[in-house]
């Protein structure tokens, strides 16, 4: 793994209330906080139990109810700061193969809302961010190209199948989706709070 100037790594699984204190107590304050721990699979509605459903809502949902309640108060003492949920197109565009999943990023919707109202006046923003399909590792990882098929074409011969309402037809970058939490995180984002802010290729098919 390429070395960043200037990171720190921890290993820290968030959906353990213990490994989110951990995090917290080793790596200190911070200004920008950016939710990004997520899991997905396609799993049917009627086979997917009690501990599948759990184990999403504590990787997606309460891994940034942790960090956000242990790192919020210190961007409020000194007045700035910024809290990002990753949530998704699937927030609102629930997908019948993976409802649990959609139901998690859903609730990152109202997470972020109720923040950002809780948090007025403090110079603290909190938004939350739609990506739609991303040519991510994990979605590389799920497709299945045809014999001598680019990654890129695999992925939007997915999208043209299985998110018909794309208006671009293809996979997003991560880099796009990235200069939008880019945006979010910066000072020139001060007046947007409370905002579900879509990198979903036109997916979600409303005004």
């Amino acid at each position: 793994m390429a070395r960043i100037p200037g990171a720190t790594g921890i290993a820290a699984d968030l959906s353990d209330p213990a490994d989110c204190a951990m995090a917290v107590e080793t790596l200190g304050a911070c200004d920008i906080l950016v939710n990004n721990a997520g899991i997905f699979a396609e799993t049917d509605f009627f086979a997917a139990g009690d501990e599948v459903w759990q184990d999403f809502w504590n990787v997606n949902v309460m891994s940034g109810v942790r960090l956000s309640r242990a790192l919020a108060p210190a961007m409020v003492d000194k007045g700035w700061g910024r809290i990002l949920f990753l949530s998704s197109e699937s927030a609102i565009n629930i997908p019948p193969d993976m409802i649990h999943y959609g139901v998690t990023k859903t609730a990152y919707l109202a997470l972020s809302r109720g923040l950002a109202k809780r948090l007025a006046g403090t110079g603290v923003t909190v938004n939350a961010i739609l990506p739609g399909p991303t040519l991510s590792d994990g979605m590389k990882a799920g497709l299945d190209p045809e014999p001598g098929q680019s990654v890129e074409d695999a992925a939007r011969d997915f999208v043209l199948r299985a998110r018909p309402s794309s208006i671009i037809g293809r996979a997003a970058t991560v880099e796009e989706v990235a200069s939008m939490a880019v945006y979010a995180c910066s000072p020139q984002a001060s007046a947007t709070t409370g905002a579900s802010l879509r990198v979903d290729g036109g997916v979600v098919d409303t005004i």
